[in-house]
């Protein structure tokens, strides 16, 4: 309707162009959000400039569509120019930047640079506390990315207190049946299995799938994470019945909606691959990991930590199907590259270290 009275390059045209991507987006439909977006986009470079805040949402609209597809590559330039725009136009202490600020550092901690990522969202939780309140739920998103940036680090009593406050501001603020309040759920109870309290994580994993499937659908990406999250729950808790049927839904889920070359559909791969591996099932998971390296190799590069932990899982496959030396020389590529990457006394390094000499040692 838009385009038909102003015509198809007027800013106006421009919004309901954002706001059809935004809802395919929020659905999981990626492939139709994206061409929405480029052309709201170019519109606005053209109607109100470059440099323009409306501009700089696109950009950053634009950048958070491409990360989750798994493009971190065309995302990073996006939230950089996205971010340098809004401190201009905008001020150090907007909100706006914040949101820049959280995103560009969610972008930095998915391909594993954490050291980049704390300072930028320690800088998002700042100026969120002072612009927005203490308990706004986007002061709750930026104390649930720190916490997960922490549990990934392997700072658990750091993340703990992070991810109850978040929680916390989440209830209050949004309700207990919504969706963001869903993944404060999922976080804490992520954390909770982390450190073995599986009688806490269960109902946060339930409630949180239960919120999932009545607000987004039994077919939504982040249903998909519930179930493969309960998965990994059962699994530690040796509840072995109740974990393919877990896995196998995510896993469809995630390649319907997000496509067979996404890092989060590696990510079902491997989970799979690992259980089918736990029990025995070698011949069931070598191909899912093969499959899950592959993916992972394109969309986030051969150096990126989650790609060296799945070549790591595929070393042991090779060895539980009795191709040792294989095992042993992939085990040697995966801790050369994470030795250069992140170091001799990083947690995965180690971690490596000790499973290669483990292996060379055995008969």
């Amino acid at each position: 309707m838009a385009e038909e009275r102003l015509g198809p390059d007027h800013p106006v045209a421009s919004d309901s162009l954002h706001n059809l991507a935004l809802l395919y987006q929020e659905m999981g439909l990626y492939e139709q959000a994206l061409p929405l977006y480029r052309r709201a986009l170019a519109i606005r470079e053209v109607a109100l400039g470059p440099d323009h805040p409306v501009t700089a949402d696109s950009l950053h609209n634009l950048a958070s569509l491409y990360q989750e597809m798994g493009l971190y590559e065309q995302a990073l330039p996006l939230y950089r120019r996205a971010l340098a725009i809004r401190q201009k136009r905008l001020g150090p202490e907007h909100p706006n930047e914040a949101y820049s600020l959280n995103n560009l550092a969610a972008l930095y901690y998915e391909t594993g640079d954490y050291v980049a990522a704390e300072p930028l969202l320690w800088r998002a939780l700042a100026i969120r506390e002072k612009s927005l309140g203490l308990d706004h739920p986007d002061t709750a998103t930026s104390l649930n990315n720190l916490g997960s940036l922490y549990q990934a680090m392997g700072a658990d009593a750091k993340a703990l207190p992070l991810y109850q406050r978040a929680l916390a501001i989440k209830e209050k603020t949004l309700g207990p049946g919504h969706p963001d309040t869903a993944r404060s759920l999922n976080n804490l109870a992520s954390l909770y299995r982390a450190i073995g309290d599986y009688a806490k994580a269960e109902p946060l994993y339930q409630q949180a799938l239960a919120i999932r499937e009545k607000t987004l659908g039994p077919r939504h990406p982040d249903t998909a994470t519930s179930l493969n999250n309960l998965a990994l729950l059962y699994q530690a808790m040796g509840a072995y019945a109740e974990v393919e049927p877990l896995y196998q839904r995510a896993l469809t889920i995630k390649e319907q909606a997000l496509g067979p070359g996404h890092p989060d559909t590696a990510r079902s791969l491997n989970n799979l691959a690992s259980f089918y591996q736990a029990g025995g099932a070698y011949a069931k998971a070598l191909p899912l990991y093969q499959r899950a390296l592959t993916i992972m190799e394109k969309a986030l590069g051969t150096d990126n930590r989650e790609t060296i932990e799945v070549l790591g899982n595929l070393a042991l496959c090779y060895a539980d199907n009795g191709k040792k030396s294989e095992a042993v020389r992939t085990l040697e590529e995966v801790l050369h590259k994470a030795e250069k990457r992140f170091g001799q006394e990083d947690a995965l390094t180690r971690r490596l270290r000790s499973t290669l000499a483990r292996l060379k040692s055995e008969p």
